[in-house]
């Protein structure tokens, strides 16, 4: 399928590993220029070098820097001063009771998963608008909708998201600059696989899949781990100009674990 997205750069926040790095190999086989960004030279340059290896010809830039400090930020926009697509995709989780979640513990969840994209598209917008094009996805969750117990500050930070795409949508009414949340599901990432490591010991990882969606996620349809490239394919054909008429929406690729119809 053409996307149509060759005249395009795209910046993913937090694209070295996991659904970040499936949305860069997904733009960069659709011929966008992708900025790839980590927090290490080492890991933007090795995914760089593997994004080359799958996808001969692709347009790779890169950028070392933690994308949740504004430092970072500024630092990205004077050396990348226009993006036409943004993919919010930066975040962290983390399984915690409740009442151990320190104070700081809530600022720096809000601070790595909110105000990261907050800034970046504080800095990208005015351009969008003023080009008359362009896309902004914010990379969520099902925890948006389905707060989790066991992860409730993560939640927290994956429903303000929805906030905050939903209002940025509004105040790009009547340009070609759309806003849209995805919202995966329960994804096989390189974070998943690390915690079910620690979780599980020795288990395979099937045995822990199956316990998983029997315990933790019961209303999953899938009833196993999305592939990051399966969320990808849903974030790349938002950052196209196919999807135009999608704009403010929360567009869920989760396996079907919210039961109900929107």
């Amino acid at each position: 399928m053409n996307l149509r997205l060759t005249d395009k750069t795209a910046l993913v926040s937090g694209s070295t590993k996991g659904i970040g790095f499936a949305i860069a190999i997904g733009l960069a086989r659709e011929g966008a220029r992708v900025i790839v960004n980590g927090r290490s030279e080492k890991a933007v340059a090795e995914a760089k070098t593997h994004i080359d290896q799958v996808v001969p010809g692709a347009r790779i830039e890169s950028f070392a820097g933690d994308l949740s400090t504004a430092a970072a930020t500024e630092t990205l926009v004077q050396r990348f001063a226009l993006v036409d697509i943004l993919v919010n995709n930066l975040g962290i989780f983390e399984p915690r009771s409740f009442e151990d979640i320190t104070d700081d513990e809530w600022r720096r969840f809000f601070e790595v998963n909110v105000l990261s994209g907050v800034r970046l598209s504080r800095a990208y917008l005015p351009g969008m608008k003023e080009r008359n094009w362009g896309r902004v996805v914010f990379i969520s969750s099902e925890s948006a909708i389905n707060t989790p117990a066991e992860m409730i500050h993560y939640g927290m930070t994956k429903t303000a998201q929805l906030a905050v795409s939903r209002g940025l949508a509004e105040s790009c009414a009547g340009t070609a600059v759309t806003v849209n949340a995805v919202l995966p599901g329960p994804t096989r990432s390189a974070g998943v696989e690390e915690l079910a490591e620690q979780l599980s010991g020795v288990k395979p990882f099937a045995e822990f899949e199956k316990d998983f969606f029997k315990t933790f996620r019961p209303s999953s349809l899938l009833k196993r781990f999305a592939m990051t490239e399966e969320v990808a394919n849903l974030v790349t054909y938002v950052c196209s100009p196919l999807s135009a008429a999608t704009n403010g929406a929360a567009l869920r690729v989760d396996g079907g674990v919210v039961q109900t119809c929107f």
